[in-house]
């Protein structure tokens, strides 16, 4: 809202040094997300009472005052006009509208029928769709206002039949307006888990050691690496995602995400929160965080794997992966050359990280 500056932002430091002082555009953010909003239950602030999503809308851009602009299509559970919608940003612009959970949201109410008033207080599912759209074409005639919309992916997010007919109606009313829909990339992706889970400071000179010390290892040895791998082009991917390594966001987000389960961003949030966790408690010294480093004897990160695969997974994994009776922690254990690194295990690790989710069927 105007009140951060570029030194607030992950990586606004370098970005203010080079383009130097500059008026960042203010905003009132708006912030729907559905899984915080009971459409049972009226929200209740001090000066007033909420009961839809468009009642929510109108009060946090422009409070009491704002909300009145909508409060009899709050009431009766119907949703405003395109113009009426307009109106409100026009009047309480610029804003930036995000909206979370939207499916999770709208899946409550479908199918809702039988009440005494006919509808929860929160409006029907129609009444939802109908917000939506009047709610996105108002938003292509208010030059200054924007509207981000995060719809899932998995079918554990999108939930049974009532959240596919969300998404479908979803997908179609967001469409009209937008042609561009399209996932997060995967180097977006990155660069979500790495802010999320490590502090904004980065150690720039540390981390350009550590590339440039891997892309002198690729170069001089070819022949053992997969074709690409010293080019420009991964190196930058090695510095985006640093500290961990790319291949291993790779498997996870084009191996792993495959399971029915996993859910992506969240699931890799989940998992590498947990792998960093044992890292830093066990004073872990590697350069980058990779496949074949992943505490997998650890019983956080184990289980945070192995609850995307069929039960028979525990007993192999136990066997032939990682832990305390592993054969390849004996194996480490009986030949020296391999235990000084850990090697038996670093490899049963890159292994099942990069085969698991294909043999997720098989024994």
């Amino acid at each position: 809202s105007g009140q951060i500056s570029l030194g607030d932002i992950p990586g606004g430091d370098r970005l203010a040094a080079e383009i130097g002082d500059v008026d960042l555009p203010e905003a009132r953010p708006v912030v729907l997300v559905g899984t915080a909003l009971d459409p049972a239950k009226p929200r209740e602030y001090p000066d007033c009472t909420v009961h839809t999503l468009w009642g929510e809308l109108a009060y946090q851009l422009g409070g009491c005052e704002g909300y009145q602009m909508v409060a009899e299509a709050d009431r009766a559970g119907v949703s405003p006009g395109s113009d009426t919608l307009k109106e409100l940003l026009f009047t309480y612009g610029p804003a930036l509208i995000m909206v979370d959970e939207l499916v999770a949201y709208a899946r409550n109410l479908y199918g809702v029928e039988g009440l005494s008033s006919g509808r929860l207080p929160a409006g029907t599912f129609g009444s939802i769709m109908t917000f939506m759209q009047a709610l996105t074409e108002a938003v292509k005639r208010v030059d200054e206002a924007l509207l981000l919309i995060s719809l899932p992916e998995s079918d554990i997010e999108i939930g049974g039949e009532a959240g596919k007919k969300v998404l479908e109606v979803m997908a179609h009313v967001v469409g009209r307006i937008e042609s561009i829909w399209k996932p997060v990339s995967a180097t977006e992706s990155f660069e979500i888990v790495r802010r999320r889970l490590f502090a904004t400071s980065i150690d720039y000179a540390a981390r350009d050691a550590v590339v440039d010390a891997f892309g002198d290892m690729y170069r001089n040895a070819t022949g053992e690496f997969p074709g690409g791998v010293a080019e420009r082009d991964y190196l930058e991917r090695l510095r985006g995602s640093y500290p961990i390594h790319p291949e291993l966001f790779d498997r996870l987000y084009q191996d792993w995400s495959t399971l029915e389960r996993f859910q992506r961003t969240r699931g890799v949030l989940r998992l590498m929160a947990a792998v960093i966790h044992e890292l830093w408690e066990r004073g872990d010294a590697s350069l980058m965080i990779m496949p074949g480093t992943l505490p997998l004897d650890t019983a956080s990160v184990r289980n945070e794997l192995l609850r995307y695969l069929p039960e028979t997974w525990s007993a192999v994994f136990d066997t032939d992966i990682d832990g305390p009776e592993s054969r390849p922690l004996h194996l480490d254990g009986r030949v020296p050359a391999l235990g000084r690194y850990s090697a038996a295990r670093r490899v049963a690790r890159a292994v099942f990280i990069g085969s698991a989710p294909s043999g997720a069927g098989q024994q």
